[in-house]
């Protein structure tokens, strides 16, 4: 016969005592990294301080809460300090946005594999909703939504977090805590009435991973937008709201020239897509050079001379390292 676990009188009021004690310190230490992001004076959400490339004077927020560049932002530390900061990057289909700050002695948080995340783990929210600094609620993960978006086409997965931690507005851009006090998500959202919806912590560290390749290389052609005659978006399948392509009017490195025939660019080509993502500026193309080894190919879809053409042109030859 098996025997059924059971806590003695004495064990037992101790576990919830247990739990809120290890809750509390993994609280105190995380707080010094939550900031608050204000807007021109008013609260609009949550930043998380984040270390990339080896430095603590960045802090990683949602989009939404810095959906401009002209408002003034500021963020407030725990320390009672108030910081002026800039939007560097932003990537807003996937909801996130890095600031920048002068500042020394920030505390990064610790980022945790959210690969690993399953239903039922208990999770913390951490953030400053309506205003109030650093509140604190808990819940279980409900679900990991599959991605929407194909590995290796240059684009960030689209996935998300599901859980019933309590968010409110104010929450947004703060962490999701698992229960080690390390970041699996940045809250993102209400869904549904009550379901809290968050960006995973891999979505997150990978677009900051393409951002510090990117800031090391530059375009190996040099390109401009143009637009696209409705003849030519017929021919090329395009949809009827695509109005513009990008022109390469110049070759600025040998490698391209040096492409075997049928594989390299040529100037006049009329870029279409890139990893099957559409690209209007040089901008969009960077970053979908910016996520791929110099290894790898990328598979692009152009116009020359009039036919449309898919080529598989080295990522090498179209990137120019700084």
């Amino acid at each position: 016969m098996t025997q059924e676990a059971t806590f003695s009188p004495v064990i037992a009021p101790m576990l919830p005592d247990a739990f809120s004690h290890a809750l509390m310190q993994i609280v105190n230490r995380v707080q010094p990294s939550i900031v608050q992001v204000v807007k021109e004076g008013r609260g609009a959400g949550t930043g998380i301080v984040w270390k990339i490339d080896g430095h603590d004077g960045f802090i990683i927020t949602n989009h939404h809460v810095v959906p401009d560049d002209a408002t003034k932002i500021q963020v407030h530390l725990s320390d009672g300090r108030s910081l002026d900061a800039k939007v560097i990057d932003r990537h807003k289909k996937s909801d996130v946005a890095m600031l920048s700050v002068n500042a020394d002695n920030l505390q990064a948080v610790e980022i945790a594999d959210s690969a690993s995340l399953r239903v039922g783990e208990w999770v913390f929210a951490v953030g400053n909703p309506w205003g109030q600094r650093g509140v604190v609620t808990a819940g279980i993960i409900s679900g990991v939504s599959a991605s929407k978006t194909e590995e290796g086409n240059g684009e960030l997965p689209i996935r998300y977090i599901k859980s019933d931690v309590i968010l409110a507005p104010g929450n947004s851009g703060g962490p999701l805590l698992n229960a080690d006090g390390m970041v699996v998500g940045v809250n993102a959202m209400v869904f549904g009435g009550d379901l809290a919806v968050s960006i995973p912590s891999n979505v997150v560290s990978s677009w900051i991973a393409g951002l510090s390749r990117r800031r090391q290389i530059s375009l190996g052609i040099e390109v401009e937008t143009v637009d696209l005659p409705a003849a030519l978006r017929q021919k090329a399948g395009v949809g009827s709201k695509r109005d513009s392509g990008l022109l390469v009017v110049a070759l600025e490195t040998g490698e391209l020239k040096e492409q075997p025939a049928g594989s390299g660019l040529l100037i006049g080509d009329l870029l279409l897509d890139a990893a099957g993502k559409s690209i209007d500026d040089a901008t969009s193309l960077l970053d979908i050079v910016a996520r791929k080894d110099r290894e790898d190919s990328l598979r692009m879809r152009l116009v020359r001379g009039g036919n449309v053409l898919t080529l598989d042109v080295a990522v090498a030859a179209l990137e120019h390292r700084e």
